[in-house]
């Protein structure tokens, strides 16, 4: 890319130096390779990664205008949303505990949940997604069972005729993947209907993984050899897909979701 460098994290450290230039008032901390925090709230980059890779030549004027419009409108319109608005755009998101490392953990509303995660709640906006606050949930007047049940429900509908792929291994292994690619994938191991609709695929229970936010695999415990080929994969992506969450395995169930699955079947 001509004038922004191309490598996701270098990227994400070039809009947090235009940015502090463009908002000299706010606080800006890079938080990962393709997103930022700003006065508290995360920055998802991806949009503006894709737009530049798009038009390379017209980098930073894209970026540019990308952040003065963002600034301009949106966020100065967060503190003032109301429930009406706000309702149908309420999103859960599957985060590791280590969000925390660079957010006010009670300032942000959220559930714990398994595999050292929890799920926080956004406000899906056009050009980005704003974590929900304690502070705006007094304001709606909703506690935190509301928030997650407004959140599922809109993740349902989200997109109804949702497909999945189903792919057997020669080993005899099943698998069932999720790529809608619209920042969810992760999320739909929240869904209520989840293990009703893929229980018969698998004969019973099964394991689900979601290394970052954009990659959901449900999967057949045995054989070993797949399951520990999977979880090698798993693994990988983890470690160089952006946006990761964990490298172990969720064991869906009739009565719920466990974690602690970790590393490979042995």
């Amino acid at each position: 890319m001509t004038g922004m460098p191309g490598e996701p994290e270098a990227f994400a450290q070039h809009v947090a130096e235009m940015l502090r230039d463009i908002k000299p008032e706010c606080e800006v901390e890079l938080t990962g390779p393709r997103e930022l925090l700003v006065n508290g709230r995360r920055l998802d980059l991806e949009n503006v990664f894709r737009m530049v890779t798009t038009e390379p030549d017209r980098g930073p004027e894209i970026v540019r205008h990308y952040l003065g419009q963002l600034f301009a409108t949106e966020t100065d319109s967060v503190s003032t949303m109301d429930l009406d608005y706000a309702r149908p755009r309420i999103m859960p998101r599957i985060q590791p505990m280590s969000i925390f490392d660079h957010l006010d953990e009670q300032m942000v509303a959220h559930v714990p949940f398994v595999n050292d995660t929890v799920v926080v709640f956004v406000t899906d906006m056009p050009q980005m997604t704003i974590s929900i606050t304690t502070e705006q949930m007094l304001k709606w007047r909703l506690d935190i069972e509301e928030v997650e049940e407004i959140a599922l429900e809109n993740l349902n509908n989200y997109a109804p005729e949702l497909e999945m792929q189903f792919v057997e291994s020669k080993e005899g292994g099943k698998a069932a993947i999720v790529s809608e690619q619209d920042g969810y994938d992760a999320a739909r191991l929240l869904l209520p209907g989840l293990y009703r609709r893929l229980s018969n695929h698998f004969e019973g229970n099964f394991y689900v993984a979601i290394p970052a936010r954009d990659m959901f695999v449900a999967l057949s415990p045995t054989p070993p050899e797949f399951f520990d080929r999977v979880a090698e994969r798993v693994a990988q992506d983890h470690e160089r897909l952006p946006y990761p969450i964990t490298n172990e395995f969720f064991y869906m169930t009739l009565d719920g979701v466990a974690g602690r699955v970790r590393g490979l079947a042995a």
